[in-house]
Parts: C-alpha cells; structure tokens; sequence
C-alpha cells in the first residue's frame, strides 16, 4: 500500500493493516541470501539471460518492503495509534 491508500483507511483498519503486516527482517535476510546464492550460480554457469531477472526482481520487493513499513509506521505516529 502507498501513502494514499494508507491515509484512506479508518483506525480501526489501519491496525488491523498493521498488525498482520509486521516484518519478518530474519526470514527477508535469508530469503535475499538464497536470492543472491542463485544470482551467483547463475553467473558461475554462464547462464546469464531472463531467469536472471525474477531473483532481482524478487530482491528489490524485499528491499522495498521497509520503506512500506516506514510509511506505515509514520501514519500510525501521525493518528497517535502506536
């Protein structure tokens, strides 16, 4: 969700949001790991080509999954409901 949609919601569904979107950092870092460690065999293979582009894609969801959280965090500052 991004900013407006986020400013949309009621409170009540805004911790309801929050409370089943809480971040998993632990199983992001290894999931990015495995990402990476396929990124690198692909490349030791000299497979270069499409399938590259799904772990990279993959990877950047993961990375910009705490810029979610932020803005999801600094809406919940902004309505006192932390």
């Amino acid at each position: 969700m991004n900013v407006d949609e986020l400013s949309k919601l009621s409170d009540e569904e805004l911790l309801d949001y929050a409370k089943n979107n809480k971040p998993s950092p632990i199983f992001d870092a290894f999931f990015i790991g495995f990402l990476i460690g396929i990124i690198i065999f692909g490349i030791l293979a000299d497979s270069l080509g499409f399938f590259m582009i799904v772990p990279l894609f993959l990877i950047y969801l993961f990375l910009k999954k705490p810029k979610q959280q932020a803005a999801l965090k600094k809406e919940l500052e902004k309505r006192n409901l932390n």
